[in-house]
């Protein structure tokens, strides 16, 4: 095939010729299929070796008279090419995005993301501390608290822990530098010393929990240097075991939300308590679970007993007027019995994963009317 362009003479150029030629660029142009396609057409037409460019290039070898005549003519078809290039690639590309945008569809039916006011989580530990003072709240509890730093007249003396008692070894306890005096500060290892405050400074009857951190050197699966405990105190002069034994029934019930609870009452020894008692709940143990008020397994939750006569006498009550029960259990293990936590040392770490996991959302308060992890 031969190119039917007309050749133009560099010397003289036609009209016609010009107007064929401009006519068959922009053919050339509305031809063009994809922005590729009409850049090789702007380039053999414009570009340094382009017909129009060669033709401007002739401009210089004619005659004032003739370069003002035919350098007109060559500029308003140069305009007009360089008018239907831009005109032509804003066409393709809109039809390029019109085929992306078709190809790259939205699903607009996905789900909104989470408002950032319900994004976060409560802590297993913050929700099962609000689900038990809601329970002992409903039985006439109030909550008393004391400091993380205690002295050791308050931790072990006044709760009848004896000189020489191992609770107080330097690997059981954790203890600030010795004072002037030689007494030492230490970090409390039970939520106890709260009780002590409050048989201090208040009369009888007392009905009060002791929730809080508390601190031992111990750091395993099952225990860690710092934990929560939650103690309960009830002193008045006709308390027994049978009330104790009523309260934990019911906290059990309402805490593992099961509509019956066994439980066991076994002989141990406190310092602080006498007698003391360790209490097993009946369960099933599964391959992943544990399931309370069913089963013919027995699971021991908590320590308790009748408030200690030395331990009423240090706090200056009289035991021959005042009697009362104590228990104490760990926060953190009912949480893992709970909610199927496999090890105490993850309630510790900062992994946002296992808090979406096992965390609540803020507005999951726990009622008793609605049921706590409802």
């Amino acid at each position: 095939m031969t190119d039917e362009r007309p050749v133009l003479h560099p010397r003289r150029i036609a009209m016609t010729d010009l107007s064929t030629l401009q006519s068959q660029i922009l053919s050339d142009i509305a031809a063009a299929s994809d922005e590729a396609a009409l850049e090789a057409v702007r380039v053999a037409a414009l570009g340094k070796k382009g017909s129009v460019s060669a033709l401007l290039a002739t401009l210089g070898k004619m005659d004032p008279e003739q370069r003002k005549t035919e350098g007109a003519a060559i500029n308003l078809a140069k305009d007009a090419v360089t008018q239907a290039l831009a005109a032509r690639r804003d066409v393709l590309k809109a039809a390029a995005l019109d085929a992306k945008l078709a190809a790259e569809t939205i699903d607009v039916t996905l789900p909104l993301r989470e408002p950032l006011a319900e994004a976060g989580r409560i802590h297993p530990l913050s929700q099962v501390w609000d689900e038990l003072t809601a329970i002992f709240a409903d039985m006439g509890f109030a909550i008393a608290e004391g400091p993380d730093i205690e002295t050791d007249d308050y931790n072990f003396t006044k709760l009848n822990f004896p000189e020489g008692h191992p609770a107080r070894e330097m690997h059981d306890t954790f203890y600030f530098n010795p004072k002037d005096d030689g007494s030492r500060l230490l970090l409390r290892t039970h939520t106890s010393p709260v009780q002590v405050r409050t048989m201090l400074s208040q009369k009888p009857p007392i009905r009060v929990i002791c929730p809080g951190r508390t601190y031992r050197s111990d750091s395993d699966q099952t225990h860690t240097p710092m934990f929560h405990q939650v103690e309960g105190l009830v002193i008045d002069k006709g308390s027994h075991l049978g009330h104790l034994k009523w309260i934990l029934h019911e906290f059990c019930k309402a805490f593992f939300e099961v509509d019956n609870v066994n439980m066991r009452f076994r002989p141990s020894f406190f310092p602080f308590t006498e007698p003391s008692l360790e209490v097993d709940i009946q369960c099933r143990r599964g391959k992943d679970e544990i399931r309370f008020g069913e089963g013919e397994d027995w699971l021991e939750i908590l320590g308790c007993g009748m408030v200690h006569p030395n331990v009423l006498t240090a706090c200056g009550l009289d035991p021959d007027v005042y009697q009362g029960f104590a228990w104490g259990m760990g926060i953190d293990r009912i949480a893992m019995l709970k909610y199927g936590m496999s090890d105490l040392r993850q309630l510790f770490e900062a992994d946002s994963r296992w808090l979406n996991h096992y965390g609540f959302k803020p507005l999951d308060i726990p009622t008793l009317a609605g049921g706590l992890s409802s």
